[in-house]
């Protein structure tokens, strides 16, 4: 892929100075290629490997062509390449995050960012919808997830049935919008760019408010009550708390629909504990937003003591494995936490899924025998049930959540450690 992406940097933009790919878990090359006499720093984004995008990649470089030719700050766009499927765009410069930085620079930064939204929500939807922008994001997933389904998944029919039965009334609100929101770079006091648009189209403006709420566990926004009121002060729009609510619910579950089918059957390449991690944070943060909007307690449940488990037969080489891989590349910590999740299973995994099967056995009035066997139960139970037994869902759902969390890592690891989100009224 390296070697086509430089022959159509060379016939299409210059000299090719530098090619290197971002160690990560999609294609991505940085590159600088001379013209006129000058370096262009420029970012090749290629096509999604664990699943092809809820929309496709020629989207996204629509909406952000569209988007930079209105004045709004995102990178440029250079053009497409056809193989690999991928499009080039000015590299932008500036940071990701909020390190070294202090309060009132971070604040000042968030609200240059809440103003580009507010800019970009006043634009008309019309161009971008003749171009060929769509709408509704989460239905985009629905059918994503429906048409790759491999396996029972009993806590994604529970919420997408949720999702039906209580509807939003948006009172008519409509805009281009990022959806995956609160991703940019800035230089300490302004955003230098928004980035990573593959979720742009037409929505709620209040689904961009709602989705960096996840990555604020991670980012560190500053306090969302503030913000919600610089956004109401720069568009004259009010924060609406229920939609604010609903739309961070259903952005919960975008992963968990995304990987259904990468979990259950990872492609070559795959970056399965990523996308495992991804999935098992997001599901707690949905099954903690029902549990807050209908009032119903949460408490962790009580894990085995991994050190009074019996060793099995594969403890010695999976130890062996582990420390093999624990220093080394994107590759090789790919491998690793792979491996440690394999051995962490190995000393508590056994115990968990008997913990799961015992509490389905107060639910559906009989223990089935296997894991398949339960998650298959439990999903024909939430459907034909829907919504008589919220309340004992949500904790059920929790119990089964949490372990699955905390079976990716040693206990006190990073892939086993779960943020609480901020208040934001």
């Amino acid at each position: 892929m390296e070697n086509r992406v430089r022959e159509w940097l060379e016939g299409n933009v210059g000299r090719v100075e530098m090619l290197e790919r971002q160690g990560r878990w999609r294609p991505v090359w940085f590159a600088d290629v001379v013209r006129d006499g000058r370096v262009l720093e420029l970012c090749v984004r290629g096509d999604r490997t664990d699943y092809p995008g809820v929309f496709p990649l020629e989207h996204e470089m629509l909406a952000q062509r569209l988007m930079h030719e209105r004045g709004v700050r995102v990178a440029g766009v250079h053009g497409w390449i056809d193989d690999p499927r991928a499009f080039v765009i000015d590299r932008v410069g500036g940071q990701p995050d909020f390190a070294g930085c202090t309060d009132a620079q971070r604040d000042a930064v968030m609200d240059d960012y809440l103003r580009i939204l507010a800019d970009l929500h006043e634009l008309d939807v019309a161009p971008f919808a003749e171009a060929g922008v769509r709408r509704d994001g989460m239905g985009a997933y629905r059918d994503w997830y429906r048409a790759s389904k491999k396996r029972p998944d009993p806590f994604m029919e529970f919420c997408l049935g949720w999702l039906r039965r209580h509807p939003l009334d948006t009172r008519g609100r409509e805009s281009v919008i990022v959806w995956d929101s609160g991703q940019f770079h800035h230089d300490g006091q302004r955003v230098t760019a928004v980035l990573d648009l593959e979720l742009a189209h037409i929505g709620d403006p209040l689904m961009d408010l709602a989705a960096y709420r996840m990555r604020d566990t991670i980012i560190g926004y500053g306090d969302f009550r503030r913000m919600y009121a610089k956004y109401e002060e720069l568009s004259g729009t009010p924060v609406d708390p229920e939609a604010i609510a609903h739309h961070h619910f259903a952005f919960t579950l975008t992963n968990a629909l995304a990987f259904h089918s990468a979990l259950a059957d990872p492609p070559p390449g795959s970056d399965y504990m990523t996308n495992l991690q991804w999935c098992n944070e997001t599901n707690l943060f949905a099954v903690e937003a029902l549990a807050d909007y209908l009032g119903i307690p949460l408490a962790a449940p009580e894990l085995p003591d991994a050190d009074a488990t019996s060793a099995s037969a594969v403890a010695v080489p999976t130890r062996h494995l582990v420390d093999s891989l624990r220093s080394g590349d994107y590759e090789m910590r790919r491998l690793f936490r792979l491996a440690r999740h394999l051995q962490r299973f190995d000393a508590i995994g056994r115990e968990c899924a008997e913990a799961d099967l015992d509490d389905l056995a107060a639910l559906l009035g009989h223990r089935p025998r296997t894991w398949q066997e339960g998650d298959a139960a439990l999903e024909e139970f939430v459907i034909a049930d829907d919504g008589a037994h919220d309340a004992d869902l949500v904790p059920l759902f929790h119990r089964r959540l949490w372990r699955a969390h905390q079976l990716m890592g040693p206990a006190g690891s990073a892939m086993t450690t779960h943020h609480r989100l901020q208040d934001v009224f």
